[in-house]
């Protein structure tokens, strides 16, 4: 069995944001030159997660909107943010959006179903993020 590990590297310009990572992972995959096996794909920060979902404008806004909803940006509402924080929305929407995704690799292949693509969701945004792409197979 074989690893690749890599470390995307993302900078939002805006403080929410979703951004479409799926082309990236896609060339850690070549580059691994494995053909079976699994890729995990997840952030490495507490503000932003990693989810497969369409790639359709409206319906990121719809996740924005959706969120934002669920844990409203608020300065003073949330003890976290007593912290000297600014951010206790983004780790609750973090965790409503999710942490990591595994897709299998078949025939050197993200195996998606249609339409799914690998996106970044950013919470907390405009700073330096990073997420871990880690195969391993054959």
């Amino acid at each position: 069995m074989r690893a690749h590990t890599a470390y995307l590297r993302l900078n939002t310009g805006e403080r929410y944001e979703i951004v479409n990572i799926t082309d990236r992972v896609e060339a850690e995959l070549s580059k691994s030159g494995i053909r079976e096996g699994l890729c995990l794909v997840n952030s490495m920060h507490i503000t932003s997660s990693v989810f497969i979902n369409d790639d359709e404008k409206g319906l990121h806004a719809d996740f924005l909107a959706w969120v934002e909803r669920l844990a409203p940006f608020a300065r003073d509402g949330y003890a976290h943010n007593m912290t000297g924080e600014d951010n206790g929305d983004a780790h609750l929407k973090r965790t409503i959006m999710g942490r990591e995704v595994v897709v299998a690799v078949t025939k050197g292949r993200l195996d998606f179903g249609p339409w799914e693509r690998i996106f970044y969701g950013e919470f907390d945004g405009r700073r330096d993020k990073r997420v871990l792409v880690k195969i391993i197979g054959e």
